[in-house]
């Protein structure tokens, strides 16, 4: 495969995604910084890309684009180990990546949104309020699940495992305290401490 290009904000863990799958597969590309709030994901040439006008967006070198974090890895990752040739435990990978996007993200990613990218404005603070009960449910169910196994699916590090690191290891700067919850810290260290591992650029 020729060299990709990735489009995104440094800050994000969707973005950050992609840099920890490529990290751990040892895959190149160039990388695009995008600053989502000035507006650079809105504008005709970037909407010419991506018609969403979201990040992270993957150009391939034949001129191709794939938008949506989660889409992106199940591309860069099919034939390796990190998917699954198996149908049944490839459809459990996806399971845990739907679950990342609908009951994880919408609390703890947009809790870290407002607090990071946007300094904490006081008029979100009943906002913030509100994704609480939704965040500490999303990291139950994780806790349950890493409780007795070493990685979400099928013992093993799969994209599966990166959708859901890159926002529950920075869930504290969403203001989420995971001292309750040991499986997943136990989990965050584990892939900290894998030799393919990369961490998320600094603030």
């Amino acid at each position: 495969m020729d060299k990709l290009t990735i489009y995104g904000d440094s800050r994000s863990g969707n973005c950050y995604k992609l840099q920890l799958l490529c990290s751990e597969m040892g895959t190149g590309y160039d990388w695009m910084e995008v600053d989502i709030l000035a507006g650079e994901t809105r504008t005709p040439e970037f909407l010419a890309m991506n018609a969403n006008g979201r990040i992270p967006l993957l150009a391939l070198p034949d001129g191709r684009y794939l938008a949506e974090s989660n889409a992106i890895l199940c591309y860069l990752a099919d034939g390796s180990d990190f998917f699954s040739s198996d149908a049944f435990l490839r459809a459990e990978i996806l399971q845990w990546m739907f679950f990342e996007q609908y009951s994880h993200e919408p609390y703890i990613a947009t809790s870290r949104f407002i607090i990071r990218y946007l300094n904490r404005p006081p008029e979100r603070e009943a906002e913030l309020l509100q994704k609480r009960a939704g965040g500490y449910a999303a990291l139950g169910v994780m806790e349950r699940r890493l409780q007795h196994r070493e990685y979400l699916v099928d013992d093993r590090f799969t994209i599966a495992d990166i959708a859901l690191f890159a926002y529950t290891h920075v869930a504290h700067e969403g203001n989420f305290d995971l001292k309750n919850y040991p499986a997943v810290m136990n989990w965050i260290d584990r892939i900290s401490s894998r030799p393919g591992y990369t961490p998320m650029a600094s603030p």
